[in-house]
């Protein structure tokens, strides 16, 4: 076997593990999920971690196989409440990424939006003038090329996790990345999730 096959087949091992993870355990985070199934597979060289695209391919495959239809209700809800949430967020140009949009979203998924605004008080106003309890919190991503700390504002609605992150407006044609070399983060405006919605 070639050195090449036996990079493949590590890395495929690795995306249906992780895979698995994800839709048992409910982690969204693609990063987290890598590196736990190699721990768990007794794979040290990070160099052969699958790339996330792998990782949804594996997914799919696991949630058509012992979700089927659960699945495909699943996801519709979820884009429902994104559309409803989105529509009255609207004024901050909301993105819908995550599971959510991909159509990967397990049990557990939460919701995640991109904001737009030129000060992130402006979202936190809008929270607190609706009596809508948040956590804030912060995350980093790269908005371009530059590598900064952004806020997010975590809530529930109908009982699933909603998390805001809010960027500047001056972002919002910049292609967003949890890392330097990743590849940007995959976000819908609210016409495209609508018309997702309809196609399903």
């Amino acid at each position: 076997m070639s050195r090449e096959r036996g990079r493949d087949d590590v890395r495929s091992m690795i995306a249906v593990h992780a895979a698995r993870l994800m839709a048992q355990d409910g982690i969204e985070d693609y990063r987290l999920a890598k590196r736990k199934a190699a721990k768990q597979l007794g794979i040290p060289d990070t160099q052969k971690l699958p790339a996330n695209e792998e990782i949804d391919v594996a997914l799919r495959e696991y949630q058509g196989i012992y979700r089927g239809g659960e699945q495909s209700r699943q996801v519709r809800v979820l884009r429902e409440y994104a559309i409803r949430i989105m529509r009255e967020l609207e004024a901050f140009a909301p993105h819908l990424t995550g599971s959510v949009l991909t159509g990967t979203a397990g049990p557990y998924a939460g919701i995640r939006l991109q904001l737009f605004a030129d000060n992130a008080k402006q979202v936190e106003h809008f929270l607190l003038d609706r009596a809508i309890n948040y956590r804030a919190t912060q995350a980093r991503y790269y908005a371009g090329n530059e590598q900064a700390g952004f806020p997010v504002f975590t809530m529930k609605y109908e009982g699933v996790t909603v998390e805001l992150t809010v960027f500047d407006t001056g972002d919002m044609r910049a292609p967003i990345r949890s890392t330097r070399e990743g590849r940007a983060i995959v976000r819908a405006r609210l016409a495209a999730v609508e018309a997702l919605l309809k196609k399903s």
